[in-house]
């Protein structure tokens, strides 16, 4: 049950015994993407960082996902143009671009040896009755967004996957893949070339409000540290302590299997370009080549947390899936099958600012190895001063009605109405 990443990448060291600082310019809770990139830009600012972790670097989201950098909305586009319109909706999506953007930049500046790959994406139209509206998305992406998207036909899409199992899709160029785990310890690591500190085994357990404005005592498993300023990037793995975010995002768990090694040839066979592929379902599916030439197979597979009894069978309904639109794996050994939980938010869009006191970035809603990156050297500048910054400021943040934090009741609907639609489509 444990993420192929983690068990192939080095840690970037043991920070279960570093020394809580007494104080610190900034705290950030959550040694994610979120809270990395958030230590690295802001201690590179000059400010001095301590991250606490509940467990290890990446332990969560960030090293449970499966590593695909893409540029796209958790909402869809096209429903972001009916709701904010063809302007805003742009501007949204370009965020995404400007998210892969920047890992490639701290990738190729820093020289990271991450398996960082720019091959694009494919969109699968899993039912006739999707291909419609793939190719509205498509034309959608290429007029309002400027996006570089190809519409393929049955015969098409069956030489990018392999497989007969789609009616068709769209490419597009821009995004990526990485190896999340090994990204994420290079993270910490440039985070503490910069001076930041990092806690792991520091759980934050409580924290104290000093006065009016943003400083604070954080209390952790490991002592307590007073901050100037906090940043809270905890997403589905948000505490008690931090109630009002807790409120507004349901954890959900995603599922993955990953294969054996399959060989040069096989694994040319199932995706010849690299391309990092994701079906049209609700609860959809998506893939991707390994740098070591497994095939990850992911998906929501149903509503449910992650633990290893659900994660095992999350694992087995994904590998059923992913031997129907691959028969040729049939007799393949599955090496690793894991779940974690992603942060979605009531409107499926990103949130980040203040409140009381707090700063935070989360709700990434699946979409966040390169948003919670992005987001983090925006929070850097946020908590800067430039409050601008911040590209969400404006969006409501509203609490989920009748939820506290047990999201059972809100899983079992969600999965129901999901699957459903997806029947129904």
């Amino acid at each position: 049950m444990h993420s192929y990443w983690l068990d192939t990448a080095t840690p970037s060291g043991d920070h279960t015994q570093t020394p809580i600082p007494r104080e610190v310019d900034i705290a950030v809770v959550g040694a994610g993407f979120t809270g990395l990139s958030t230590a690295y830009h802001a201690a590179k600012a000059g400010l001095s960082v301590a991250v606490l972790e509940a467990n290890t670097v990446v332990w969560g989201a960030s090293g449970r996902n499966g590593g695909m950098v893409t540029n796209g909305l958790a909402m869809g586009f096209r429903d972001a143009v009916d709701r904010y319109g063809e302007a805003k909706a742009k501007e949204y999506i370009d965020l995404y671009n400007d998210a892969v953007d920047l890992i490639e930049q701290l990738v190729v500046d820093n020289g990271l040896d991450v398996d960082f790959e720019r091959n694009g994406k494919l969109i699968l139209a899993a039912k006739e009755s999707h291909l419609d509206g793939v190719r509205k998305s498509s034309e959608a992406l290429s007029r309002i967004a400027g996006h570089d998207t190809h519409v393929l036909d049955r015969d098409e899409i069956r030489a990018e996957v392999g497989s007969s199992a789609f009616f068709g899709g769209f490419t597009e160029t821009r995004s990526a893949a990485v190896h999340v785990a090994k990204f994420g310890h290079a993270l910490a690591g440039l985070a503490m070339r910069e001076g930041a500190t990092i806690h792991e085994n520091a759980e934050v357990v409580d924290l104290h409000r000093i006065g009016s404005g943003t400083m604070h005592d954080l209390v952790t498993t490991r002592g307590t540290v007073r901050a100037g300023k906090v940043v809270v990037g905890t997403s589905g793995y948000t505490g008690r302590p931090f109630g009002w975010l807790r409120r507004r995002v349901v954890p959900v768990g995603s599922f993955i299997t990953v294969t054996e090694p399959l060989g040069k040839d096989l694994a040319r066979e199932l995706l010849p370009t690299r391309r990092v592929a994701t079906d049209t379902f609700n609860l959809l599916h998506y893939f991707r080549l390994t740098p070591d030439d497994r095939l990850l197979f992911g998906g929501r597979a149903r509503f449910a947390l992650s633990d290893p009894a659900s994660d095992r069978k999350s694992g087995e309904i994904l590998v059923a899936a992913r031997n129907a639109i691959y028969p040729q794996l049939r007799d393949v050994k599955t090496d690793y099958m894991w779940g974690g939980l992603v942060d979605i938010s009531m409107d499926r869009m990103v949130h980040a600012g203040q409140r009381d006191g707090l700063f935070y970035s989360m709700a990434y809603s699946g979409h966040g190895v390169q948003m919670a990156t992005h987001m983090g050297k925006v929070m850097a500048e946020v908590v800067g001063g430039r409050h601008e910054a911040n590209p969400w400021r404006d969006l409501k943040n509203p609490w989920i009605p009748g939820y506290f934090g047990n999201p059972w009741l809100h899983l079992r609907a969600g999965g129901a109405w999901y699957g459903l639609k997806d029947r129904m489509s």
